[in-house]
């Protein structure tokens, strides 16, 4: 009987030390499509961790970035996050992300992608240290309509392609079928947006920004790479002008069997699958190389989880963040070519689905050991011309050009001159 009193009291403590390690984790994402998914993946980490809850809020990225943006500013982050490639500059340089190069230092990068971390090292890309951790990483691939390169008797792309086998195949893949005069089959279809036109640049070894990233400045191996893209449409014919496809979605001109080659981020592989079904046999290869190129380069970007800068339950969202890149989360979340941060779920066949379209997947994986380079900078969205800026800056400079109302050179000029007064605010000094 004296024991109760003693027991009692551990009892007492037990209850009390539980109450204090009891957690609420909040966590927002623009991953909508996936909600069973995401609970049974939440509830799992849960029950790994007794006295941890997650509050979870997930919204499609038009509402996302202005909730976010507004709890930023009212100093009411969630605890865990999802950050765009286009958007970490900002919010690393106004101090909102947690560093967390101490936690990544206790994992073994060589089960990751670990070049797409990139993206997420200030102040170098290289040396810098890691301020969110990639759930996925995208890039983009060659889509072609493999019946029509049939049709053609054509052989089908490869690794060894040059531009010069892409435009001869372009050139015998743009066909009047009807014969009333009208192109009902273009060889390629090209715009002025940044997955279809910086992957040709940097396969041709080109840049558009300065190598501190503070400036545009398009070398010359960036403007033979314009100049062979505007030639498709304004020269060769092999592609439309973007204006002719005005009220069809651009991601949609290949699989509605408009354009039997198509360059584009390798998430498109759901879209093609949900429109083409089985009407036509498709597929994807590398990006041809340019005549400048010494040696290939891998343009991908993840989507990454970050910590709020000053969360309190930074330990335990680590822990969060670290089961969500890793190998707890499985294939089937990452939808069509999105690949998986952790490298084993992405050569798993769960993810490469052998018997589904494309027969090649694993064509997406080999642009994860390519040396990395991308565009984004501060304010990327503005001079590149999305968001506020849409159908503006590069963007809209270039489908000036594909429109074939503005020359080339004097595009260029312009789009850099705006850019570069973006660029400004952020870098005074170039």
């Amino acid at each position: 009987m004296k024991r109760r009193p003693f027991i009692a009291m551990l009892v007492l403590v037990a209850m009390v030390l539980g109450l204090a390690s009891a957690q609420t984790l909040r966590y927002f994402s623009w991953e909508t499509n996936i909600p069973e998914e995401t609970a049974a993946l939440i509830a799992e980490f849960e029950a790994m961790h007794p006295g941890v809850s997650i509050d979870f809020e997930a919204l499609p990225p038009d509402q996302y970035w202005p909730r976010m943006s507004a709890m930023a500013a009212a100093n009411n982050l969630p605890d865990v996050f999802y950050m765009s490639s286009g958007f970490i500059f900002e919010w690393q340089a106004n101090g909102l992300l947690a560093n967390l190069q101490s936690y990544v230092d206790g994992i073994d990068l060589a089960d990751y992608f670990s070049g797409v971390l990139a993206t997420t090292r200030f102040p170098s890309p290289e040396t810098g240290d890691v301020h969110a951790v990639p759930i996925n990483w995208v890039g983009p691939v060659l889509y072609y309509n493999q019946d029509a390169f049939d049709e053609a008797g054509l052989a089908y792309p490869n690794d060894d392609w040059t531009w010069d086998d892409f435009l001869a195949a372009a050139t015998a893949l743009t066909v009047d079928k009807t014969g009333n005069g009208r192109i009902d089959q273009w060889g390629y279809w090209v715009y002025g947006r940044y997955a279809q036109v910086e992957p040709w640049i940097y396969q041709n070894g080109g840049r558009i920004l300065n190598e501190a990233r503070t400036r545009l400045e398009v070398d010359d191996a960036a403007r033979e790479t314009l100049q062979f893209l505007s030639d498709l449409v304004n020269v060769h014919e092999v592609a439309p002008r973007p204006q002719e496809m005005e009220g069809i979605r651009q991601q949609d001109v290949f699989p509605l069997g408009l354009a039997a080659m198509w360059v584009d981020g390798s998430w498109n592989i759901s879209n093609n699958r949900s429109i083409i079904g089985d009407q036509f046999t498709w597929n994807i290869a590398m990006i041809p190389s340019g005549p400048s190129s010494e040696t290939r380069i891998g343009y991908t970007w993840p989507d990454m989880l970050a910590i709020a800068s000053g969360s309190e339950h930074e330990e335990i969202a680590w822990k969060f963040v670290e089961f969500m890149t890793g190998p707890g989360r499985p294939a089937e979340t990452f939808l069509g070519g999105t690949v998986p941060f952790y490298r084993p779920t992405a050569e798993s066949e769960a993810w490469l689905e052998p018997g589904l379209q494309p027969a090649d997947k694993g064509v997406v994986l080999q642009l994860g050991g390519l040396p990395t380079r991308t565009s984004f900078t501060p304010n990327w969205s503005e001079w590149r011309g999305y968001g506020a800026a849409e159908g503006g800056g590069m963007n809209g400079e270039l489908d000036l050009v594909f429109n074939g109302r503005k020359a080339l050179d004097q595009a260029i000029e312009t789009f850099v001159e705006y850019g570069n007064q973006v660029l400004s605010r952020s870098y005074p000094e170039p």
